[in-house]
């Protein structure tokens, strides 16, 4: 005998019988889904404090810029002087991030895989640069390299002096960059590839380099981004010469000083680009390179 309350279970519903509603569609807000364990307000609090700190700044010298529109922000970057401070700039900076490749690389390699007395003071002193005022630097370097030089090498107010400053303030970058990669190398297989016949040069090129590539690449990136904007170094061993040894940041403090603050945050604007393209770049390498390691795995 079967229930009355279970008679309708797997029946056809009855004609005239009431209809379902069409489902309504549903929006997908799963990319605004907070994760982790900070929270929304946690994350509101980054968000604010980067705004104060970094975005409201770069959108007020941003805006500052274009004051006289986009003809007035062409006009002062594309002026003579300006593009002379910016190429002297970027062929400083790339070279100094070319020679902090090959030394801080070599630098690493000595303090991961050599021992020697004095390596811990050595390891400490790299990371002096960023404790160290920069002014200080170009104060030391004028002492050393200036007209009264007690080794009679002058680099003050030349290019070679603004390359020797810059190369002591990135240094650490690529230093610090390389060495924990080179902490991780997997010593079994540069033995295993000496043991077959090659030679140290080989190791290093076919073995070490490629796993060491993209913290090169990162480290020398981020040399030439701080290179770029520096200022305290360079003010006095540079000697600030129009088109020969002034840098971009010493052309910013000079439109500052005869009250043309449009033109200063102009080139501003453009090394901020330079400097953002810079670490977008070097963003994507990354995302590119651990792409590649997981899709080894």
């Amino acid at each position: 005998m079967t229930d009355s309350s279970t008679a309708g279970i797997g029946s056809a519903p009855a004609p005239g019988g009431p209809e379902k509603a069409p489902a309504t569609p549903r929006w997908n807000w799963s990319w605004l889904r907070v994760t982790g364990s900070v929270g929304p307000l946690g994350i509101a609090t980054a968000v604010l404090w980067l705004s104060i700190i970094v975005l409201l700044p770069l959108a007020a010298l941003t805006v500052t810029s274009f004051d006289e529109g986009w003809s007035g922000f062409v006009d002062a970057v594309t002026a003579p002087a300006a593009l002379d401070s910016l190429r002297i700039t970027v062929f400083v900076s790339v070279v100094v991030a070319l020679i902090n490749v090959v030394m801080g690389t070599l630098i690493a390699w000595v303090l991961v895989r050599d021992e020697f007395p004095g390596k811990g003071i050595v390891n400490a002193l790299i990371d002096l640069p960023f404790a160290l005022p920069t002014i200080v630097a170009s104060i030391v370097l004028l002492s050393l390299y200036g007209p009264q030089s007690p080794i009679d090498i002058h680099l003050n107010a030349t290019q070679p002096g603004l390359v020797v400053a810059l190369a002591f303030v990135t240094l650490p970058f690529v230093v610090r960059s390389v060495q924990p990669v080179l902490i991780e190398v997997d010593r079994e297989v540069e033995q295993a590839a000496l043991s077959l016949g090659a030679n140290n040069w080989t190791t290093f090129r076919r073995i070490v380099l490629p796993t060491l590539g993209p913290a090169i690449i990162s480290g020398g990136g981020l040399a030439f981004a701080r290179a770029i904007g520096e200022y305290g170094s360079v003010v006095l061993i540079g000697g600030a010469i129009p088109r020969e040894t002034e840098m971009a940041s010493q052309y910013i403090q000079k439109q500052i000083e005869i009250d043309r603050p449009i033109n200063a945050a102009a080139v501003s604007v453009a090394l901020l680009a330079i400097s953002f393209a810079t670490l977008l770049v070097l963003r994507l390498l990354a995302e590119r390179s651990v792409r590649k390691e997981q899709e080894a795995r």
